[in-house]
């Protein structure tokens, strides 16, 4: 950082509501950290924004300093993009609060919220909108992203609920963007990223979901994994659309519901959920689901049970808890055939540390009644799955294995998945540029490169998947 700009942090103090922290400060070194450990920054300011105000002041300050710009929502991202090494890390923690409308259905959620926090304010009411599996994640950069999860099959995906958006774009202007105000930049930070703006507010559409759901989750062993993808093939896309599965390769925790026998015992699991409201009731169907998973391919174990909404959200937080090492990648694959599925059972049994696993969420129902081009969604509509491949571990030691993994699996999906490969923006730790273009497509891609050169021409907000101005 230049001395100029040391000198000018009294003067961001002064214009801002929310504190501005700087190296040497107490709570520099907490506040600059983000959720993978291996990502280990220092910015030359943090600046923590209470209003859209003090965001637009800090992408002043950075420009007039030439500094670099990362924003931190819940900085959940595996890339780090949450901060920069010497530059201004935007922090939009303290914009956290969320307001629920419950008769209009609509939530007003700050641009620092969770989605804890968020599932949290529309369950009292009995309503939820599409997000992520994990609750510490932040809702900003899920949503930029697309957002997809639990209610994907039932409600689409997050960009899909979002109505409006305040944004602060890179002239430091304060832009409300919906499809009557600034459409071109609504639909633009609907998939498109962090690359038009900081946004301090989102206006979310909500649905009835009762606070109570029906959860089954079933484990088999390694040598049964290409049953049970097989059994997911047939089974998964026949499911009514308000029962939701995620099949995986994971390790068995040390869990109350596990026989200890199974503790630390890698394998595949396939977790279904039946989502009720007041008007609609999936016991039934979920029960069906249930007896027909025990009936054609037996378990391990397996747990059947009620859950409240809120702790299905946060099922995976401990295994995904801030200070692990991770690596990510991801693609779309149009179904598991049985050459995806030799790819995944031979790459699932290389995996070289516990923590690490394979998802594959399904992507169908209201997630295909969307037009490819309504929203910048880095992938298309049709049917298909999303596969997250996660190198995780405790340790730093572990991570060049644990990458290793990632990347050899991902290449040999390459292949057999939908664009080379290319997949998911939110799902992926590497961001060249080739990449970024793939995931989008070429007229997506040229679209919101365009977009980018009217809102952001000398692109300041670039630290992320970035668009390159047209």
């Amino acid at each position: 950082m230049t001395q100029t700009a040391s000198h000018g942090i009294d003067g961001l103090r002064a214009v801002t509501d929310g504190a501005v922290i700087a190296p040497g400060e107490p709570d520099f070194d907490d506040a600059r950290r983000v959720w993978n450990a291996e990502i280990d920054k220092r910015p030359a300011v943090i600046a923590r924004c209470a209003t859209a105000g003090d965001v637009s002041a800090a992408i002043g300050f950075a420009r007039e300093h030439g500094l670099e710009v990362a924003v931190r929502g819940g900085a959940h991202n595996t890339a780090g993009t949450a901060t920069v090494d010497g530059g201004v890390m935007i922090d939009l923690t303290p914009m956290s609060g969320v307001a629920v409308d419950p008769v209009a259905r609509r939530a007003q959620v700050g641009g620092g919220a969770l989605l804890a926090d968020l599932d949290a304010a529309a369950q009292a009411h009995g309503l939820a909108v599409p997000a992520g599996l994990i609750s510490h994640t932040g809702i900003g950069g899920l949503t930029l992203g697309g957002g997809m999860g639990w209610l994907t099959r039932m409600f689409g995906l997050t960009i899909d609920n979002l109505a409006s958006a305040e944004v602060v774009t890179a002239d430091g202007r304060i832009r409300r963007a919906s499809a009557t105000e600034h459409p071109d930049l609504f639909w633009a930070i609907r998939g498109g990223g962090g690359n038009f703006g900081v946004i301090t507010s989102f206006d979310f559409r909500l649905h009835p979901v009762d606070p109570t759901v029906q959860f089954g989750l079933f484990f088999w062993g390694l040598d049964q994994g290409q049953e049970v993808l097989r059994l997911a093939r047939e089974l998964v896309p026949a499911l009514p659309q308000d029962l939701a599965a995620v099949t995986a390769a994971v390790t068995a925790p040390s869990a109350p519901f596990v026989p200890a026998e199974y503790h630390g015992t890698p394998g595949y699991a396939m977790l279904v959920t039946g989502f009720g409201s007041a008007e609609r009731d999936a016991t039934a169907e979920h029960t069906a689901a249930v007896n027909q998973i025990r009936r054609r391919l037996p378990p391990l174990f397996d747990l059947v049970t009620p859950m409240p909404y809120v702790a299905l959200q946060q099922m995976l937080d401990e295994a995904n808890a801030w200070g692990v090492h991770a690596h990510e990648k991801g693609a779309y694959l149009e179904d598991l055939t049985d050459d995806v599925i030799a790819v995944i059972t031979e790459h699932v049994e290389r995996k070289t540390t516990p923590m690490s696993a394979v998802m594959f969420y399904r992507l169908d129902g209201a997630y295909s009644q969307v037009g490819d081009g309504e929203t910048a969604f880095s992938g298309g509509r049709s049917p298909r799955y999303a596969a997250f491949i996660l190198g995780i571990s405790p340790e730093a030691r572990q991570l060049a294995a644990a990458r290793g993994w990632v990347r050899g699996f991902w290449s040999a999906l390459g292949p057999h998945a939908i664009s080379g490969g290319d997949g998911y923006v939110n799902g992926t730790a590497e961001y060249g540029d080739d990449r970024v273009r793939g995931s989008y497509g070429t007229a997506k891609y040229e679209r919101l490169a365009r977009i980018k050169a009217e809102y952001d021409p000398d692109n300041v907000f670039h630290l992320n998947a970035n668009i390159r101005p047209a």
